[in-house]
């Protein structure tokens, strides 16, 4: 445990970080889940509609720094060939 008072308020505000940054990737897999069962179950609309929430909760994510900002650019890019793919484009 420190000791050091600005050590003791590093720990604070890593907690708070680790908290934000779990329940920020906790809320884009389930969106990235939510996604990919659409596509799944062949159900295009309920993708196309889920497609903008999951791309915006990626932009968030690499916005505030929970994921690096080419990895939120290649996993869009990686959904949107699977969302093409499924509506025969």
């Amino acid at each position: 445990m420190p000791n050091i008072k600005s050590a003791i308020k590093r720990v604070k505000v890593t907690q708070t970080k680790t908290l934000r940054n779990k329940r920020i990737k906790s809320d884009l897999r389930t969106a990235i889940k939510k996604f990919e069962a659409a596509l799944m179950e062949n159900d295009v609309e309920k993708a196309k509609a889920l497609y903008p929430i999951v791309t915006k909760k990626l932009d968030m994510a690499a916005a505030k720094g929970t994921i690096h900002k080419n990895a939120a650019s290649r996993k869009k890019a990686k959904l949107a060939l699977r969302l093409n793919a499924a509506s025969g484009k």
